[in-house]
């Protein structure tokens, strides 16, 4: 229902406000502008599904190897002590335990094209059990608003794009983002516990949220006293650390006297199937966000928000000008990426305003879009309040965002 509403009142407030824009100054091009944007929108969303198709198939055959081999069930029982109270409807040891494991760890080092697959391997591990098919379970919410929120360690695309604009010190958006992600996932966990009435002051729940605090804070205080090694850390680790997991894999399959090529094109069939589904969802959440853009709401939205700052009396105003990326981003990845890079271009990579967009685009993840893929993936239509908590981690990565690039980054 909640998502219903949403691209329903995003196709309304496009044609209300195209409208005016053909009465009040006769721009006669922008119906002509919105379909063509529903047209290219639709091939946006084939060709997103159909790189995904590869990437599924390639990343679903290694956990099928995974699992095959045992790995994912090692990595399953070290992380059940925290799973089973966070996601009390899923048994100890059950295979989406791994994989949800494996899509948060990708998710850290940045590595959004191993992410997704992974992610889509665990939603269809929880919709096995999840009683209602078309419903989302609480599992496969808090699993979810987790995934949105998107810890990210290592920020690997935005450092490479900052990289490629000639900036002067690429990493120094780093620290910014790693903190904004981290409040994030906090924020949309507090929130989802609230609906699900977890006890998140449980001992075990805050010994692995300590542990995981004290990695993080570890690994910012030797790039601090180490800053010769961030680059290293950000463009090595992560790629580094996943492929070894894969070689894992391989050698615990091998050792099992699991037959490891045709584990791999299992499991890649499978990834094949799951992209064939999620193509209509793609694509009807891509169109309301297509004509939201062409219509100029979402330039109305921004222009809205700039009076109301202005009319309050607050003097630094010049975050606004950034804030495009960070309302683009729930909506579109792609399309926040283009407002970040025509950001480095017209007001400079190391100004305040780029680097503040590039702690946008690495502080929140593209809520909508992940939501019509994974629920979509599963034949979920009914959300409940995945939406609600998934906005409210990326409201308060954003509030976090701005907050610590007046901090690092010395604007006004």
């Amino acid at each position: 229902m909640v998502m219903n509403r949403i691209w329903v009142g995003m196709f309304l407030i496009a044609t209300i406000v195209a409208l005016s824009k053909l009465i009040f100054w006769q721009d006669t091009m922008i119906f002509k502008q919105m379909v063509d944007g529903l047209f290219e929108s639709a091939k946006t969303g084939f060709d997103l599904a159909l790189f995904l198709t590869g990437a599924l198939c390639l990343w679903m055959g290694f956990m099928k190897v995974g699992e095959d081999g045992g790995a994912v069930n090692l990595l399953s029982r070290a992380v059940s002590p925290l799973f089973s109270r966070l996601f009390p409807e899923v048994p100890k040891n059950h295979p989406a335990v791994g994989s949800m494991m494996m899509n948060f760890s990708a998710n850290m080092l940045g590595l959004d094209n191993a992410a997704t697959p992974l992610g889509l391997k665990a939603m269809n591990s929880l919709q096995e059990l999840n009683p209602k098919k078309d419903t989302a379970s609480n599992a496969q919410i808090m699993f979810l608003v987790l995934n949105t929120s998107g810890l990210t360690i290592i920020p690997v695309s935005i450092l490479a794009y900052r990289a490629t604009h000639n900036s002067a010190n690429p990493t120094e958006v780093f620290l910014p983002i790693l903190f904004a992600t981290f409040f994030s996932s906090l924020v949309g966990l507090i929130a989802v516990s609230i609906f699900q009435r977890i006890n998140l002051f449980n001992k075990i729940i805050l010994a692995y949220l300590g542990s995981i605090t004290a990695l993080i804070l570890g690994l910012l205080y030797f790039l601090i006293k180490h800053p010769e090694y961030t680059e290293v850390v950000a463009n090595v680790g992560g790629n580094l650390l996943l492929f070894s997991i894969i070689i894992l894999f391989i050698v615990l399959a091998i050792r099992k006297k699991v037959n490891v090529y045709e584990s791999f094109i299992e499991g890649a069939k499978g990834g094949f199937n799951v992209a064939i589904t999620i193509v209509p969802y793609l694509i009807v959440i891509l169109a309301a966000i297509s004509v939201f853009r062409t219509s100029g709401a979402f330039d109305a939205l921004l222009d809205g928000i700039r009076s109301a700052i202005l009319y309050f009396g607050f003097v630094c105003t010049e975050f606004v000008e950034a804030l495009p990326v960070a309302f683009m981003k729930p909506l579109s990845g792609g399309g926040a990426r283009g407002l970040m890079l025509e950001t480095f271009s017209q007001y400079g990579v190391d100004s305040f305003i780029g680097k503040l967009a590039a702690t946008f685009q690495g502080s929140t993840e593209t809520t909508f879009y992940v939501i019509a893929v994974y629920f979509g993936s599963v034949g979920i239509r009914n959300s409940r309040y995945a939406v609600i908590a998934g906005l409210i981690a990326d409201l308060a990565g954003m509030i976090a965002a701005i907050a610590l690039a007046y901090l690092f980054y010395k604007g006004c």
